[in-house]
């Protein structure tokens, strides 16, 4: 897969492409609907299938004070793109200028001169351009004239009839329910970060963990998660099956939320490392002991009910 900075440097290989336009933010099942979409017709047509989306998402442009919202950062969406048979990934810079952009604007340069859409595939409440003005009936108006065709793309609907949604899933995390956030992604929720220095008190505990910067990511709810964890090596990513606690260590008067991994069976040097961490399922809250040798009690039961729901179903 292609990743493209700039619209004014698009390959050649990819112009004329079926285009699927979103901030795809989680990459969820309704996300994969629309890619889906946008690859049935890319096929039919012989033509490659291209993703734009936005860095940074322009929630985090209009609200720079807001909290922190991504469910996936960029190196993930582009790892899944890649899984999905994506093309190319075009990742446009949300700055002052873009959001200043009339819809019809993004159409006749980006989609029509820059990139040479032959279709374009978006959800049906994608909005765009200044003041969000552009919609899909823009979109269908201006075809013609830039010769691409429309497909809104069917909204997709989970269990409850509700449609899938990032927000509906941020809620999940924030409920304590990675399991339920998980059938709307497909897969567990992940974050990345590098591995930096804490204050060694996991390992004076015999518990020796790896404090991962967060960022941007949402932060889930506070607690102990039996987790798996990835050492980043693209396709060579080795996984430790683990458990995280992510919150303010209440035991030792913390005051910053951080996310600590325990690698099961793993022994080594993780600083300045990327890891990556899948939430599987939550196991209790966060809580402060009589002792830190209740503390340490309480970990080894967490490393052993983890293990049991990280084990393999029959």
């Amino acid at each position: 897969m292609r990743l493209i900075r700039h619209t004014e440097t698009v390959p050649s290989e990819l112009s004329g492409a079926v285009i699927a336009i979103g901030n795809f933010d989680g990459v969820h099942l309704g996300h994969q609907a629309v890619i889906a979409q946008a690859k049935d017709i890319a096929w039919g047509l012989g033509a490659p299938m291209v993703v734009v989306t936005f860095e940074p998402h322009p929630r985090s442009y209009f609200q720079p004070n807001g909290a922190a919202f991504r469910l996936t950062s960029l190196r993930t969406k582009a790892r899944l793109m890649e899984a999905l048979g994506v093309d190319g990934l075009v990742v446009l810079h949300f700055d002052r200028a873009l959001a200043a952009m009339e819809a019809s604007d993004f159409v006749a340069h980006i989609l029509v001169r820059d990139l040479g859409a032959a279709h374009v595939v978006v959800g049906e409440d994608f909005a765009f351009g200044r003041g969000r003005r552009g919609d899909v009936a823009l979109l269908g108006k201006m075809a013609g004239d830039g010769g691409f065709k429309v497909s809104p793309a069917v909204q997709v609907r989970h269990g409850g009839g509700a449609v899938i949604s990032s927000n509906t899933i941020r809620g999940f995390l924030k409920d304590a329910r990675p399991e339920a956030a998980a059938k709307l992604l497909g897969r567990p929720w992940e974050v990345d970060g590098r591995v930096v220095r804490g204050d060694g008190r996991g390992r004076e505990l015999g518990f020796p963990t790896a404090n991962v910067r967060m960022d941007a990511s949402l932060a889930p709810c506070p607690g102990v998660y039996a987790v798996r964890a990835g050492i980043d090596a693209g396709r060579d990513t080795r996984w430790f099956d683990g458990a995280a606690n992510f919150g303010i260590r209440p035991q030792f008067e913390g005051r910053e939320s951080r996310l600590e991994v325990f690698l099961m069976d793993f022994s080594g040097d993780l600083y300045g490392r990327t890891l990556r961490v899948s939430f599987v399922a939550y196991l209790r809250p966060e809580a402060a002991f009589d002792s830190v040798a209740a503390l340490v009690q309480q970990m080894e039961r967490d490393v052993l009910d983890a293990r049991a729901r990280l084990a393999p179903r029959p």
